[in-house]
């Protein structure tokens, strides 16, 4: 099987040109970044075609070590849903540098459903991810410069809140000193990785230059020896950082394996941050194709709940579908089989491992959603393997098809994407039933998500959540409520419902335990961070970046 990377070099890309014209956007009106990449501007989405086109949202069972391919199945799905003749695209989020080193080593998809140019995609891209990054720590410096000079005022900060960002899994850095030999004011601080950063957020949920900066501005940073929060708005910045950002605020133009658009934009991690793509690239998708194909991080318990929670429920945005994606490795892996012995049938571990899936439908639809489970199938399943996952889909009513995408590009996806418009055809759109009510207290609404989407059956909170909670509460609620109808983002392991990344399955009656609060008053939401969640990832004992490289001038290693 040829690689990744040698799949997408033999593939003869169209000009961005040939993209844009026939999605139907005159190529006057976008700005390209070489022949292959471009950004389009906001300016070109339409509203009212919006709420004409058919949003369909691709999420998981909890991943596993045996990788599950949600990205591949959601590209393979566009792709296949055009072979059937529909106008499909597909929008999803950047790729981090982060995990591009570390462990995955790219996520573009993989095999002949891939996202392209690649190497470009998986690194530096448009430099979206330099802008956030960039624009974060220019905050930081100015916040820093600020304290300096007005040290003499008496002017200080008891609590300071902002950090600094980098988009590189370094554990060094979580917990710094800065200031030292007299350059400026000594404090502690630290990093965390680019997709944690609250600008990430902002930036995939703004929905205009005037939003990105009132969000901006909103920003807050630390907290006054008087008990005032401190905002970028106090520094006078507000301005600057917008401009940093104003190009990024466009969305990615590219295409697949197979031509098809692909709006690729905005890169938050779903067990660290709100894990879905930006608001106005799902918009400018679903502007100029009667099917779009997005995606949330992680499990659904992750990404799909914060795709409804969050992106939902503030861009009005209503998926008509879910496709929960499965792998027969990964359902052994949560039925109890080691991961040497995936590979090997295990109808009993399979069976076991389907308790985690079908926790996942419930939850889907419990917002509401039709759901379809789709196998993505490894050259080492057998169809008696298959036939167990598809009984269990028939039992339960939800759609079932086998993905062989990575495989056979669109070809591979055609099952798939029958079932999906099919499914759609049958039924109307339907509301979406949030997990809680913006009306909810803040201890209800994580709560809620803790119970109803873990299957928790308790929460507790430490010192620090506890005080900070309280803290937030005295210093931001007014006559209107303030922070009280904002959204929860709970950071939490991606390979368990519960807290604890080593209990696969779906483990019933444990206790989640919130460590931090964090008030993101720009992305208006709260962060929760439950157990030992980081906000830094580190780097694996054998990072990928040993096996990045340039060879006879290509590179290699990137997947």
């Amino acid at each position: 099987m040829k690689s990744d990377i040698q799949i997408a070099r033999e593939c003869q890309l169209e000009h961005i040109n040939e993209i844009a014209t026939r999605l139907g956007i005159a190529p006057e009106t976008i700005e390209p970044y070489g022949r292959y990449m471009a950004k389009v501007p906001i300016s070109l989405i339409d509203e009212e075609r919006v709420k004409q086109s058919r949003l369909i949202l691709v999420t998981a069972i909890s991943p596993t070590k045996a990788g599950i391919g949600k990205t591949t199945v959601s590209i393979g799905l566009t792709l296949g849903l055009n072979r059937l003749g529909k106008k499909a695209s597909v929008a999803l989020r950047e790729p981090s540098l982060g995990p591009c080193f570390g462990m995955k080593g790219g996520a573009a998809g993989g095999g002949y459903a891939q996202v392209l140019p690649m190497e470009k995609i998986n690194l530096h891209f448009t430099g979206d991810f330099h802008a956030v990054t960039s624009a974060h720590n220019t905050i930081s410096a100015l916040l820093d410069n600020y304290l300096y000079q007005h040290r003499k005022e008496g002017f200080s900060l008891r609590e300071v809140y902002w950090k600094r960002v980098l988009d590189v899994n370094d554990r060094s850095l979580r917990n710094i000193v800065t200031g030292l030999r007299g350059d400026g004011v000594v404090a502690e601080t630290g990093f965390e990785i680019t997709p944690a950063s609250e600008l990430m957020a902002i930036l995939c949920l703004a929905t205009s230059e005037d939003d990105l900066q009132r969000r901006i501005e909103n920003i807050v940073l630390g907290i006054t020896a008087d008990g005032k929060p401190f905002c970028v708005r106090d520094l006078g910045v507000a301005g600057a950082i917008t401009v940093l950002l104003r190009d990024a605020l466009n969305p990615n133009l590219v295409q697949t394996t197979e031509h098809t658009p692909a709006f690729i934009h905005g890169g938050p991690f779903a067990n660290i941050a709100h894990g879905c793509s930006s608001v106005v690239a799902t918009k400018m998708a679903m502007t100029y194709s009667d099917y779009v194909v997005t995606e949330a991080g992680f499990g659904a318990d992750l990404g799909a709940e914060k795709f409804f929670d969050i992106k939902c429920r503030k861009s009005g945005l209503r998926p008509r579908l879910v496709v929960i994606v499965a792998t027969t490795q990964g359902l052994k892996m949560h039925g109890g089989v080691d991961i040497e012995h995936i590979n090997e049938p295990n109808a009993a571990g399979l069976t076991e491992g389907l308790k985690n899936l079908n926790r996942h439908i419930r939850n889907m639809q419990g917002f509401g959603q039709p759901v379809v489970v789709t196998l993505n199938r490894h050259a080492t399943d057998l169809d008696e393997e298959i036939d167990i996952v598809r009984q269990n889909c028939d039992d339960l009513e939800v759609g079932f098809a086998v993905n062989e995408a990575f495989l056979k590009g669109g070809e591979g996806a055609t099952e798939l994407a029958q079932t999906v418009v099919d499914t759609i055809e049958r039924q109307q759109p339907l509301p979406v039933n949030f997990t809680y009510k913006e009306a909810d207290c803040l201890e209800d609404k994580i709560e809620k998500v803790c119970k109803r989407i873990y299957g928790a059956s308790s929460v507790e909170y430490s010192k620090t959540a506890r005080k900070k909670l309280e803290a937030l509460r005295a210093i931001f609620t007014d006559d209107d409520g303030a922070i009280a109808h904002y959204p929860v983002c709970i950071a939490k392991t991606q390979f368990s419902f519960t807290a604890d990344s080593t209990r696969y399955g779906s483990p019933e009656g444990f206790t989640i335990r919130i460590r931090d609060v964090i008030l993101n008053l720009g992305s208006e939401m709260i962060v929760a961070i439950a157990g030992d969640m980081l906000r830094m990832p580190g780097l694996p004992r054998s990072p990928q970046a040993e096996r990045i490289t340039i060879a006879g001038g290509e590179i290699e290693g990137l997947s």
